[in-house]
């Protein structure tokens, strides 16, 4: 289940006395403890005697005794378990398979299995996995048979705007299109988006002004610290065939620790979106009709329209050659730096 399905869910009926919230993207698990904490628990005061925190897989004796005790001064007992590796694969589970031995996590598994399928009406179960879970296993199928499951998958960039739009109604605040813009491109040339990070930036927003809709000014001085914005910057330069900014940004990003295959990733991305934008005006594509075409946000597909105009289509292509040139003589040790900064200059100049 998804998280919005699974959040909705919290709020439908009865609940099941057993959770597990899985996957890459720890934002969501979080947001999903606290909101099934919340439901379970709603007087803070009560989790002292009716919550159980394990930060780890607990020994299964621990964790038995723990499930199967009955409450004396609350309604309910909640045994939270984090980390709980029982639900994960890996090469622990390779090892056993391998060896001649007992399959101690399988027995652990199975133990765990006879104890969720009893439990006492009092007692909730929740654990807890930063990782992808093993939907193979014994155990994660009795979950999803009796008991309700989220599959926290990592957001990429062409999939961050429904989150944001939901964090913005949750916020009760709007983004300017062009601040909107700036956010999916900043996000894009993320190598791994944190939500739990892009959030602090929103919040940070909303200490920055009291002004019901976000600009770009206000996107730019909340996400100022980010080596992404440089790296937009740079990108944005090249668009505009500003040679000796598009130098200095290239520079700062070095200095700022961007490393060269990030930076020759981006600019064959930009170089190749350039071109596909070319490619489509010649072929009567509108510039309103970019984004759609492209995947891309309406607003910046119309935007890297119109820097492709002022392009030549064999200036896009001889460059697309040197940067694949590039990426082999870096990444062998046969050339240095000095080849993002002719790509740029030739980008620029021709």
């Amino acid at each position: 289940m998804n998280y919005a399905d699974f959040m909705a869910s919290l709020a439908r009926g009865e609940l099941p006395h057993v959770f597990l919230l899985a996957g890459e993207e720890p934002y969501y698990i979080v947001r999903a403890e606290e909101a099934i904490l919340r439901r379970l628990l709603p007087d803070e005061s009560e989790r002292a005697d009716a919550l159980v925190r394990y930060e780890e897989m607990p020994p299964m004796p621990a964790l038995a005794e723990s499930l199967e005790t009955i409450p004396f001064f609350t309604e309910k007992n909640v045994v939270l378990v984090h980390g709980a590796s029982l639900f994960g694969g890996g090469k622990k589970k390779e090892a056993a398979e391998e060896s001649d031995a007992p399959a101690q996590k399988d027995t652990n598994a199975d133990a765990l299995c006879e104890l969720l399928a009893d439990l006492p009406l009092s007692t909730y179960a929740v654990f807890t996995l930063h990782a992808k879970p093993d939907k193979r296993k014994k155990i994660y199928k009795a979950v999803e048979k009796s008991g309700r499951i989220l599959e926290s998958e990592a957001l990429r960039p062409w999939t961050i705007e429904p989150w944001l739009n939901a964090r913005l109604r949750e916020m009760g605040r709007a983004m300017h299109p062009r601040a909107r813009a700036f956010f999916l491109n900043i996000t894009g040339m993320m190598q791994t988006v944190s939500l739990e990070f892009l959030d602090r930036q929103l919040e940070k927003l909303m200490l920055y002004t009291d002004e019901k809709t976000f600009t770009e000014d206000d996107l730019r001085a909340a996400f100022s610290e980010m080596p992404e914005v440089s790296v937009f910057a740079l990108m944005d330069a090249v668009n505009a065939r500003d040679c000796a900014r598009a130098l200095t940004l290239l520079a700062r990003c070095m200095a700022d620790g961007v490393h060269f295959t990030v930076l020759l990733a981006l600019l064959t991305r930009n170089t190749r979106q350039l071109w596909q934008a070319k490619r489509l005006l010649a072929r009567g594509t509108p510039l309103r009709g970019l984004g759609a075409a492209m995947k891309l946000n309406p607003f910046i597909g119309e935007k890297l329209g119109r820097s492709a105009q002022g392009f030549r289509e064999s200036t896009l292509e001889s460059v697309m050659l040197v940067l694949a040139d590039a990426d082999y003589l870096m990444k062998t040790g046969q050339a240095g730096e000095e080849l993002l900064e002719d790509a740029v200059i030739r980008l620029c100049k021709s």
